[in-house]
């Protein structure tokens, strides 16, 4: 399941940082660390969400 959830993560992570940084552009933060500081956030929330789905789709 381990190997299911990190290949799921490659897809999500990036998919969760474009979001964060597309909701940091629109709101008006454009200077470098709004942006990172989104994009870390976007990462980080991969994580488990690549976890529930990978458990989701395992089972």
């Amino acid at each position: 399941m381990i190997r299911l959830a990190l290949t799921l993560y490659t897809m999500a992570a990036p998919t969760f940082a474009g979001v964060g940084v597309v909701i940091a552009l629109v709101s008006g933060y454009g200077t470098l660390a709004p942006i990172l500081a989104a994009a870390g956030v976007g990462f980080i929330i991969a994580i488990p969400a690549a976890y529930l789905l990978a458990k989701q789709l395992y089972t």
